[in-house]
C-alpha cells in the first residue's frame, strides 16, 4: 500500500508558500483549464543545499511591498515506510486528515477511494469540528456572463482558490454575508424574494422557506456551531419601507417568525453589524442607532452621536462585545481621511482608536467620490476599492495596516465578505 506515500508527495508538492493554486473544478470532477492565480509565480533565490534557509518576512505577509521577498521553503525529500503508515488506526488517520487544510482536502482525494469519501465519513467530520478554524479567508463572488463565479482568498496559506459556484439556482441573487462556514444570498426568482443558504466546501445548498412578506429586504445570517444551527434576520424594506414586522428564520424549526415591526427612525441602506446577539443598524433621523436584541424580540434605540463631518460610515462587530465605525472624515478631498471608531457602551460615545496612513488611503481611494467597501470579522477590518481593485486589510489588536496581494476584484459588481471554510458546516 503506497497511500500515504502518495499523500506525502502531494502534500509537499502544495506548499503553502507555493502559489502555484490549482483550480477546484477540476478537482471536483468538472472540467476547465488550469486555474492563473492573480498572485502570479513569485520568484524564489536559488540556494544550495548545503546552505537552505529560509528568508524572514514580515509576520502577516500581506504587504505589496515585502511580496517580493517571499522565498519557498525547501523540503527534504524524507523516504516513507509504507508498510508502517498503511496500518495507521483509523482513528488517528482522520485525526490527522482533520488537521490538513480545507483546501488541500482535496488533493488528497485522489489518493484512494476511501480518501475520496472523506467528507460524507462522521468520524472525519468530528474531528474536523473539534478543531479550531483554518483561519480569515475572503470571498470574492460576481457574475462573468451571467455564470456565477467565486474566489476565496486564505489568508494563512497566502493564496487564491477557485470555487465553482454553478451548482446554485439559476435566478437573480446576491450576497448577503457568511459565518460559521456558511454563506447566504438573497434574490428575486421571478417576482419572488427568497434566501438561499449554502457551504461552498461541499456545494451543497438550500432555498429557505418563503417569508411572511414578499418584499426585498435587509438581510443578516448568524451560525451557532454549538447548536449547529443557523438564524437569518429580515429587517426592513430593502428601499427604507420601515412598516414591516421583523422577521426571523430558525433552522431548527424551518421556519420564520414574526417580531416587532421596527420604530419609524430614518436608517441608513444596508450598513449593518452583529454584535454579542444584538443587531445594530445606523439611524439619520434622529442620529444614532437602533439596536435589535435577540433574546426578546424588540428593537432599542441608542443616542450613539456620530462624529462631526462624517462622510460615509460602516459598522463592523468585532469580538468580546465591541462594535465599531469605519469611515471617511473631511468636507474637501485633500483634507479626507479614513477613521476608525469603537462604541463606549457606558456613555454611548464613539472613540477615536485608529487611523488609516495617508498613504494608504490615497492609494485606496484616489478620488473623493470613489465608493469604498468596508467588513470585518475577529477584529479584521477589510476595506475594498471597486474603482482600484485593491483590498486592505487592518488588525485593530496589532495595529497593522497590510494590502491584500492579488485582491480579486474582478469587476465592478464584485462582493465580498469574509469566509471560515469548514465541512461540518450544515444547511439542516
Amino acid at each position: 500500500m503506497v497511500l500515504m506515500g502518495e499523500a506525502s508527495r502531494l502534500l509537499r508538492s502544495s506548499s503553502f508558500h507555493d502559489h502555484d493554486n490549482f483550480h477546484w473544478q477540476a478537482i471536483l470532477g468538472g472540467s476547465g483549464s488550469r486555474h492563473t492565480s492573480p498572485l502570479g509565480r513569485m520568484g524564489s533565490r536559488n540556494i544550495s543545499p548545503s546552505k537552505q534557509k529560509v528568508i524572514k518576512t514580515k509576520p502577516r505577509g500581506l504587504d505589496e511591498e515585502t511580496v517580493a521577498t517571499f522565498s519557498k521553503y525547501v523540503q527534504p525529500d524524507i523516504q516513507m515506510e509504507d508498510s508502517i503508515w498503511a496500518m495507521l488506526p483509523e482513528d488517528l488517520l482522520n485525526e490527522i486528515l482533520a488537521r490538513i487544510p480545507p483546501f488541500m482536502i482535496f488533493r488528497l482525494r485522489s489518493v484512494c477511494k476511501r480518501w475520496n469519501s472523506i467528507l460524507q465519513d462522521n468520524s472525519f467530520l468530528k474531528f474536523h469540528s473539534q478543531l479550531p478554524s483554518h483561519g480569515p479567508c475572503l470571498l470574492t463572488y460576481w457574475k462573468n456572463s451571467q455564470t456565477p463565479q467565486c474566489s476565496v482568498f486564505s489568508m494563512p496559506l497566502k493564496q487564491w482558490f477557485r470555487i465553482p459556484f454553478t451548482f446554485l439556482p439559476q435566478w437573480a441573487f446576491w450576497l448577503v454575508g457568511s459565518s460559521g462556514g456558511l454563506v447566504c444570498f438573497s434574490g428575486l426568482d421571478g417576482l419572488t424574494f427568497k434566501a438561499l443558504v449554502c457551504n461552498p466546501l461541499t456545494q451543497t445548498w438550500r432555498i429557505l422557506p418563503s417569508l411572511y412578506y414578499n418584499q426585498q429586504r435587509q438581510l443578516i445570517m448568524v451560525v451557532d456551531r454549538k447548536d449547529r444551527s443557523f438564524k437569518v434576520i429580515a429587517t426592513s424594506d430593502i428601499y427604507g419601507d420601515k412598516s414591516l414586522p421583523t422577521e426571523v428564520y430558525d433552522s431548527k424549526v424551518d421556519k420564520w417568525s414574526l417580531h416587532q415591526t421596527m420604530p419609524a427612525f430614518n436608517i441608513c441602506s444596508s450598513k449593518m453589524a452583529f454584535c454579542d446577539s444584538r443587531l445594530y443598524l445606523e439611524t439619520l433621523s434622529p442620529l444614532g442607532l437602533m439596536m435589535y436584541r435577540m433574546d426578546i424580540g424588540q428593537w432599542e434605540h441608542i443616542p450613539a452621536k456620530f462624529p462631526r463631518s462624517l462622510l460615509d460610515g460602516y459598522l463592523v462587530a468585532g469580538t468580546q462585545k465591541r462594535l465599531f465605525l469605519v469611515g471617511r472624515i473631511g468636507l474637501y478631498s485633500t483634507l479626507q481621511s479614513m477613521r476608525i471608531w469603537e462604541l463606549d457602551h457606558a456613555k454611548f460615545v464613539w472613540v477615536e482608536v485608529s487611523r488609516m496612513p495617508p498613504r494608504y488611503f490615497r492609494a485606496l481611494l484616489r478620488l473623493s467620490a470613489e465608493r469604498f467597501e468596508c467588513f470585518g470579522q475577529d477584529n479584521l477590518i477589510c476595506f475594498t476599492s471597486w474603482n482600484q481593485g485593491k483590498g486592505l486589510l487592518y488588525d485593530v489588536d496589532k495595529k497593522v495596516w497590510s494590502w491584500i496581494v492579488g485582491c480579486a476584484l474582478q469587476s465592478y459588481s464584485s462582493q465580498v465578505c469574509f469566509y471560515e471554510p469548514r465541512f461540518d458546516s450544515m444547511i439542516y
